[in-house]
């Protein structure tokens, strides 16, 4: 999907179209913006009338009436949050998506500042799947915003090597929701990903095999999907930079230096190869939430904040959990320090589990073997090891779903997450 979240909200504000909008700021200028449609609306309706509804209908039509000042902008952000997403029009100013919102206000002061509301991004990712699934039933989800289709078997799939297949899923997509999608069409999902990428938004690109050398190998090595910083920086510490240098190392060399299984992926992805199928079964391995403070905070004299905080995102992951019908045995935290310096713990519980006291205390305990004193930029809680809650229960072992009772050890646990947090 192109610029997925942004998209979604110039539906509900379609009068920022072509303005740099960025998704990530807080709410208070929409409430407020909300407040004075609403004040208006009372002034001007007859007074002999029923006052005018203010549901959510009313409110969500209000949003289009938002007069364009009256919506945050980007120079008067003060905090440590992060940009979510960011419209075309904002992204050729150099602003993306993990960048700062502070230093994103200095290469774009104008850009407006929308709060993020994921529970309508989610609504409009279920919509644009099923619309998939209509065409081309063989899908796999890999995420809110992006989608593998094998088209092997659709009827007339292969027509214009699959362009006319494309454009249909695009129209289909945007006649029912008003988003726009870009389409990579390839022999596999390595190349139909990069595919993907080359003419956003709203573009096709077909790569066949024999379009390798010249559109594949003359690419970043960081194109690749998994190769990250840290290996693409030691890539070029050895002088490959493309694709293409990156195809001519020898696989023993490869193997040599980045170990036999990721040297044998390297040299195999510099080819085009990819031998995955597209998955239908896409369960989730882990659930999370995390936050970024808008101050950095310390375990000590921000006690009670921190551990609002933790029990909050503790509360939102069991939630999370518990609304998609997840249970789960390993659960960790996330850390990042003042100094950007990041650590993860966890801890493997013999119990399925979606209870948010049990989280909390589990959680707690993997605070007990990480450093706290060096303020914290960032607090995040996970749990792991997923399966389904109806199977779990299905396999005759409902007391793995149960949450950990208070006394005893319990007891213990919490009184010591008590004095960290």
């Amino acid at each position: 999907m192109d610029a997925f979240y942004a998209s979604v909200e110039l539906l509900r504000y379609p009068q920022l179209k072509d303005l740099p909008v960025v998704i990530g700021g807080g709410r208070r200028a929409i409430h407020e913006a909300l407040e004075v449609l609403r004040a208006q609306d009372l002034a001007d309706a007859d007074p002999t009338e029923p006052e005018p509804p203010w549901d959510e209908a009313a409110q969500r039509a209000a949003l289009k009436r938002i007069p364009i000042d009256a919506f945050a902008r980007l120079h008067s952000y003060t905090g440590r949050g992060v940009i979510t997403t960011a419209t075309y029009a904002a992204r050729q100013f150099g602003i993306g998506s993990a960048m700062g919102l502070m230093k994103a206000a200095k290469l774009c002061p104008q850009a407006i500042l929308l709060p993020v509301d994921f529970e309508e991004y989610r609504k409009f990712s279920r919509r644009f799947k099923s619309i998939i699934t209509e065409i081309a039933p063989l899908m796999e989800d890999r995420g809110v915003d992006e989608v593998y289709i094998d088209f092997t078997d659709v009827p007339g799939g292969q027509r214009e090597g699959g362009r006319v297949l494309a454009r249909l899923i695009q129209k289909s997509i945007f006649e029912a929701t008003g988003l726009t999608c870009s389409v990579g069409v390839a022999p596999n999902k390595l190349l139909a990903k990069m595919a993907s990428e080359f003419n956003k938004p709203k573009g096709i690109a077909i790569v066949y095999e024999s379009d390798l050398e010249t559109l594949i190998w003359p690419l970043a090595c960081r194109k690749i999907n998994g190769i990250g910083p840290k290996a693409d920086e030691k890539l070029k510490s050895f002088g490959i930079e493309t694709i293409g240098q990156l195809a001519q190392r020898d696989v023993a060399w490869l193997a040599q230096t980045f170990g036999p299984k990721t040297g044998a992926w390297l040299h195999a992805a510099s080819h085009g190869r990819d031998d995955r199928p597209v998955s239908l079964d896409s369960e989730p391995v882990s659930m999370s939430r995390e936050t970024t403070f808008e101050r950095d905070l310390h375990a000590v004299r921000d006690k009670a904040e921190l551990g609002a905080v933790f029990t909050r995102l503790c509360e939102q992951v069991a939630a999370d959990l518990q609304r998609k019908g997840y249970v789960g045995k390993t659960i960790g935290i996330k850390l990042r320090y003042d100094d950007f310096k990041s650590v993860t713990r966890d801890i493997t519980i013999d119990h399925y589990t979606a209870d948010a006291k049990t989280i909390r205390q589990m959680a707690g305990q993997c605070l007990k073997r990480v450093p706290l004193e060096r303020r914290l930029r960032l607090l995040g809680v996970r749990v792991g090891a997923l399966r389904k809650r109806a199977d779990t229960l299905s396999s005759g072992k409902n007391q793995a779903i149960a949450p950990v009772k208070s006394g005893g050890s319990a007891m213990h646990l919490e009184a010591h997450t008590d004095q960290l947090f």
